[in-house]
């Protein structure tokens, strides 16, 4: 009898940009029959793009997915990882048929349980307890099952004082909680589990692991998982896929897979800067990188313990209240190894008057990441949320072992930072 409980062959998902629908009624019907009487491919969707966010494209229509073909065993452990954009999400809604694919088919032994956007599958004027059932009804349970394993959920969640409570009052780390809880113990053959695990702590970010490893160690079922921490990935799969731009780039062995994605990812930081201007209320026109008040440029080398300025030069095109710079530094593996904004400093921007210009620069302390591969981006934004101009890649760098410290070996490359410490014997 074949292992096999998820099969994937030829599966693609387009999007339209902009109207929805083909623009007529007849057009419409014709889809309809098309696709869904006859079961062929869209007739309206056979021209289109690959989802590559880094360049303008000339279709309004985007292939999210594009011929996607794997096979999924009973009791593997899969991650899925790529950049932003490259499809994951997507990939895990079709797979949990919170939508359709536009062309192909997915087939699955057994049922999925998931856990994909905060608050996915939860009804928010219904309390948890009543969240927990409707999950398992839909799973296709008794209540009498539910019954046996709501104790268990409860616990594991640590939400039991608000169980009562309408979930709508539930803060977002609550939701994650409370959902993975209901996913992880309600029975189904199929885990399926979003990035959206980064919203809780890190406590329970590492009992989360620890059970979806019991899961599919322990129990046999399968789970799949969404993750831009790779030693998450590695420490729980055994498996892992690779998407970029909507199409799968590699499939195999889970050490294998992280080592592709890094080399794409290492491979796109020799591209320039990219400015995306969202809302055209600011400008930034320069960023400079300067080392012992020298500047220096993409791809330098620096060492453990280097201090260095930003300077950013920028614009306001119309009036901001409450404008947010923040700084992002991401390894090899695009893992967020530090965020800084201008609060940290108790700078403020409560109101920026239309054509103001700035001359702003960050000084950092010493840069005690391990040594590797490192990228900067920079975001301009209003309150910390609403996004107003992005620079992806605006600069990187490689971080070398110095004399910053004594020790003669290399530090390891899984560590993440390293921490200065004193040693005395007493």
């Amino acid at each position: 009898m074949s292992n096999i409980v998820i099969k994937v062959e030829n599966l693609s998902k387009a999007y339209q940009l902009g109207q929805i629908g083909t623009g007529t009624i007849s057009r419409d019907v014709e889809r309809f029959f098309i696709t869904k009487v006859l079961g062929k491919e869209d007739p309206f969707l056979k021209i289109g793009e690959t989802n590559d966010r880094s360049t303008k494209g000339t279709s309004d229509i985007v292939w999210s997915l594009k011929d996607i073909n794997f096979e999924i065993n009973k009791g593997d452990a899969v991650g899925i990882i790529g950049k932003n954009g490259a499809g994951k999400s997507t990939l895990l809604k079709l797979l949990s048929r919170i939508t359709g694919p536009t062309a192909g088919s997915i087939k699955v032994k057994g049922r999925i349980a998931s856990l994909l956007e905060v608050g996915t599958g939860f009804h928010p004027e219904l309390s948890g307890k009543e969240n927990i059932y409707l999950n398992g009804a839909i799973l296709g349970m008794r209540k009498k099952e539910i019954t046996q394993k709501l104790d268990e959920i409860i616990d594991f969640s640590g939400v039991e004082r608000y169980i009562d409570t309408p979930v709508k009052r539930y803060s977002s780390g609550m939701y994650v909680r409370l959902a993975f809880a209901v996913a992880a113990h309600l029975e189904s053959e199929i885990l399926v589990v979003d990035e959206v695990l980064a919203v809780g702590d890190a406590e329970f970010q590492k009992k989360c692991l620890g059970k979806m490893s019991e899961i599919s160690r322990g129990e046999g079922r399968t789970v799949l998982f969404v993750s831009h921490n790779m030693s998450a990935v590695k420490s729980l799969c055994n498996k892992a896929m690779v998407l970029e731009n909507g199409m799968l780039k590699y499939q195999g062995a889970v050490e294998e897979s992280i080592a592709v994605y890094s080399k794409n990812f290492e491979e796109s930081l020799a591209q320039n800067a990219k400015h995306y201007n969202v809302q055209h209320k600011i400008n930034c026109f320069e960023v400079g990188v300067f080392l012992h008040n020298k500047k220096i440029f993409p791809n330098a080398t620096l060492l453990l313990g280097d201090k260095i300025t930003i300077q950013l030069q920028f614009q306001a095109l119309e009036s901001i209240f409450d404008l947010s710079i923040a700084m992002d530094i991401l390894n090899i593996h695009e893992e967020l190894v530090a965020h800084v904004t201008n609060e940290d400093d108790g700078m403020y921007f409560s109101k920026v008057e239309k054509n103001e210009s700035f001359n702003l620069e960050i000084t950092t302390r010493e840069l005690l990441f391990s040594p590797g591969i490192y990228s900067i981006n920079i975001w301009f934004g209003v309150g910390q949320q609403e996004t107003l101009y992005t620079i992806k890649n605006a600069f990187n760098f490689v971080l070398e072992q110095s004399d910053y410290t004594k020790r003669t070996k290399a530090i390891p490359q899984q560590s993440k930072v390293y921490l200065h410490t004193n040693w005395l014997q007493k």
